[in-house]
């Protein structure tokens, strides 16, 4: 190979005899169980939900509740909404979860993580325009501990100099 010179990538894969093909992307394959739901599991600070779906009318029960009476405010309605509403399939899919753990905020965010990841594994297809949103992203900011001689994770208590 001293003597040779070397134009390009494929001339120097034939001098050294093995030209190796770009790898190829992970093929993913919907994932269903016997009654044809998908399922999720989403996280979420200290809340966990477990989340399935199946092709419906529309309905989202979240611990035997319709969604918009176990989440009051709106602004959780909307975060758990948002997957549905990037896949552009709001309406088509019904869902149903139980969550356990944390706050109702970290239950929403647990609730949308799972809800897009069972999409996924519903309609591999989707998993572009989810993962573009951002929703199949664990956040994993959670709650830092309470450290001794202090009286929360950081915050010393009040000095006094008497």
């Amino acid at each position: 190979m001293s003597d040779q010179n070397v134009q390009s990538l494929e001339e120097l894969g034939e001098a050294l005899g093995t030209v190796t093909a770009a790898p190829e992307a992970p093929v993913y394959e919907q994932q269903l169980d016997a009654y044809g739901r998908a399922y999720g599991t989403g996280r979420r600070k200290d809340a966990v939900a477990r989340v399935w779906v199946k092709p419906g009318a529309g309905r989202i029960l979240v611990n035997g509740k319709d969604f918009t009476e176990y989440f009051a405010r709106p602004v959780l309605q909307m975060v758990l909404q948002q997957p549905l509403a990037a896949a552009q399939r709001t309406g088509q899919f019904d869902v149903t979860c139980t969550v356990t753990g944390g706050g109702l905020s970290g239950q929403a965010g647990a609730v949308r993580h799972g809800l897009s990841i069972a999409l996924t594994r519903y309609e591999p297809e989707l998993r572009g325009a989810l993962k573009k949103g951002g929703f199949l992203t664990r956040d994993s900011r959670t709650v830092e501990r309470k450290k001794f001689g202090r009286r929360k994770a950081r915050r010393s208590f009040q000095f006094s100099k008497r």
